[in-house]
């Protein structure tokens, strides 16, 4: 944007964005109607994980006995600081590499970018923390595609490598595992608030502190401590993630509302209506599978609320294990609940929802 005498106007890099971070991505319900129109041929058997789970990335089995991880995300700006959505823009696409047990080794780059209205140093901010991430992760961010668009967009291809008999995947979860979360929810609801511009400063860093953590440490604990099944939570929410993880494995669960983590400051956001319309879709699509006890509409909706670059929801029978495992690497985490034998997908929530403090999670509930 110029101003008459030609001075580039100074505007805020979420003001180009029409929803914040993941919470722009088509609801489950949405998408799984699109999906159910297509008509996707048979699979070969290199082919260990496809579409018809909603895992976290598509997996094909090499000839040496690894497995090769392929997924992509990118979102409209989240935050206002080009290399903090740079950051938080990769961390979110390898994490769903770290959600299956795998270790990332190569990224590229997608970018839609307003050349009209923003600068291409702004750009060069954004791809930059997006290479500082990868970098740190130990992949290779080797080029990329862009195109114009009026709405900005920036995220990543992610390749990871992992051993196809280690592979974790949201489908195998049984009756009797523990369930855990790795980081606070109310990222989409902060983010909302931020957009709005009614965010305090000290939420906000916290929020991008968490979505600029990578899971690998987490990725690592599972693995060492036998997880059955795992997903990363971001654009569908801890439920939505949750419900699809159980229907695909064909089991239930229980969760405690008081041990889900959820910043401070977060429900009284929600109880004000500073939600984003992806949590909005989440809680619909979530609703029917839902016996939400006492919980009051905001109490759904934080556990509805459609996180960007979130935590690990792992499944593991041996609860002591894991929880000493993330605990040595110095995860942060919570358990919150236990699949069952029942009717698959369902879920049953207990207790009610409260803040955990702005500055982290305890480590045990």
């Amino acid at each position: 944007m110029w101003h008459p005498l030609g001075v580039r106007a100074e505007r805020r890099l979420t003001s180009f964005s029409h929803g914040a971070g993941c919470g722009c991505k088509l609801g489950p319900r949405e998408l799984a109607s699109l999906l159910g129109t297509l008509h996707l041929p048979e699979v070969t058997a290199e082919v260990l994980v496809a579409t018809d789970t909603g895992d976290d990335a598509a997996v094909v089995r090499l000839p040496d006995g690894r497995a090769l991880i392929a997924t992509l995300d990118y979102f409209t700006p989240i935050v206002d600081d080009p290399y903090d959505w740079g950051r938080i823009a990769a961390t979110n696409a390898l994490s769903d590499v770290y959600a299956m047990g795998g270790r990332p080794f190569l990224a590229l780059n997608i970018v839609n970018w307003p050349v009209d209205d923003l600068p291409l140093e702004m750009l060069g901010r954004v791809l930059q923390g997006g290479i500082d991430v990868a970098t740190a992760a130990g992949a290779a961010v080797l080029g990329g595609h862009s195109i114009t668009d009026p709405e900005p967009k920036y995220g990543m291809v992610a390749l990871g490598l992992v051993d196809a008999e280690r592979l974790v995947r949201n489908s195998t979860a049984v009756a009797g595992a523990r369930l855990f979360l790795t980081k606070p929810l109310g990222l989409g609801i902060v983010s909302t608030a931020a957009k709005r511009g009614v965010v305090t400063e000290d939420l906000l860093e916290r929020a991008v502190e968490l979505m600029t953590t990578l899971n690998d440490r987490a990725a690592e604990a599972m693995l060492e401590a036998g997880a059955v099944a795992a997903t990363d939570v971001t654009g569908f929410g801890f439920l939505g993630h949750l419900h699809r993880m159980l229907a695909a494995s064909g089991v239930s669960a229980r969760i405690d509302a008081s041990a889900v983590p959820v910043l401070d400051g977060v429900l009284e956001l929600a109880r004000q209506g500073v939600v984003p319309g992806g949590t909005g879709r989440n809680h619909a699509f979530v609703d029917p599978y839902l016996d939400w006890a006492d919980l009051t509409e905001p109490e759904q909706l934080v556990l509805a609320d459609a996180q960007t670059s979130g935590g690990l929801l792992i499944a593991a029978p041996d609860g002591e294990r894991l929880a000493a495992s993330l605990e040595e690497r110095g995860v942060s985490f919570a358990e919150v609940g236990e699949a069952l034998a029942g009717k698959p997908g369902r879920i049953e929530v207990a207790g009610r929802v409260r803040g955990i403090g702005s500055r982290g999670i305890r480590p045990r509930w």
